[in-house]
């Protein structure tokens, strides 16, 4: 089983969770801040090895008056920042092989996500499986947990071995997802870290009409679910203001809660791993 070590800590199914976690879109430099502040002092409390996330461009917005978010030169400064006041890790979405290019020449980020929509998108898994930086690749919500082989094929084709795989639900009909806990362990098969994204497992895609909507307080089940079924990780978006984020505030969690719920997952988890 494929152990992937980063910033002095293993990302595997084995080992103790890791949380990712951010706002779902980089807003501004002190937003940023704040956020990674807040949830590092509660990782650091709770030993949680801790990697934030956050989109410098939400290319798939349901509308094309959603707000996107700051674009990448931005988003490399107030990550790098972050970075250095906090010593955690970068990860962030791409979306085309442009993208991937810029950010192969900087070591400000440390894990390419694939977005879902895209997972399956050829030139971008080459693009960024040549960059050599870890790849999380979101199943997409119209796959089977089977049809992540043919995809991770892609990335080793580029003799990139650093792939993380990420459990975010599944479309049930029309605006809404299930989560088919099967999936996590048919993934962990091909071998690689398993992911599970608690926060976009409980959106309504379009639920909105011209936005994402969403149910909050379904997380704190679905990651005690996934936590009980063993991963090697959990993917958290979380605000300040849900209510009021531009993009994703229905099913992102209040900054607020965060501590309460990562002190149950942690215990359950060395429960699960560890007797």
């Amino acid at each position: 089983m494929k152990k992937i070590n980063i910033n002095k800590f293993d990302i595997s199914n084995s080992d103790k969770f890791c949380l990712f976690a951010g706002p779902c879109v980089l807003e501004n430099k002190n937003h940023a801040i704040k956020i990674a502040s807040l949830i590092n002092d509660i990782c650091i409390e709770l030993d949680i090895n801790f990697i934030f996330k956050a989109s410098f461009d939400k290319a798939n917005r349901s509308s094309i008056n959603g707000i996107r978010g700051v674009g990448l030169e931005q988003a490399l400064d107030i990550f790098k920042e972050i970075k250095l006041r906090f010593k955690c890790p970068i990860i962030t979405d791409v979306h085309n092989e442009n993208q991937c290019n810029v950010i192969s020449k900087t070591d400000v980020i440390d894990i390419l996500q694939i977005p879902a929509f895209l997972c399956r998108q050829t030139d971008l898994l080459y693009a960024a499986g040549k960059t050599k930086k870890i790849i999380n690749i979101k199943k997409g919500q119209f796959l089977s947990p089977h049809d992540m082989s043919n995809i991770v094929d892609k990335i080793l084709a580029t003799n990139n071995k650093n792939i993380i795989l990420t459990e975010r639900g599944t479309s049930f009909g029309y605006n809404n997802l299930v989560s088919d806990f099967r999936s996590i362990e048919i993934m962990k098969k091909l071998g690689y870290p398993v992911v599970f994204d608690a926060t976009h497992s409980v959106q309504e895609p379009g639920g909105l009409g011209d936005k994402s909507g969403g149910k909050r307080e379904f997380v704190p089940i679905l990651s005690k679910a996934a936590i009980a079924v063993g991963v090697a990780g959990i993917f958290l978006e979380t605000h300040d203001d849900p209510d009021n984020a531009p993009s994703d505030g229905p099913n992102m969690i209040n900054i607020n809660d965060l501590r309460s719920l990562l002190i149950k997952l942690k215990q359950l988890d060395e429960v699960i791993k560890y007797l």
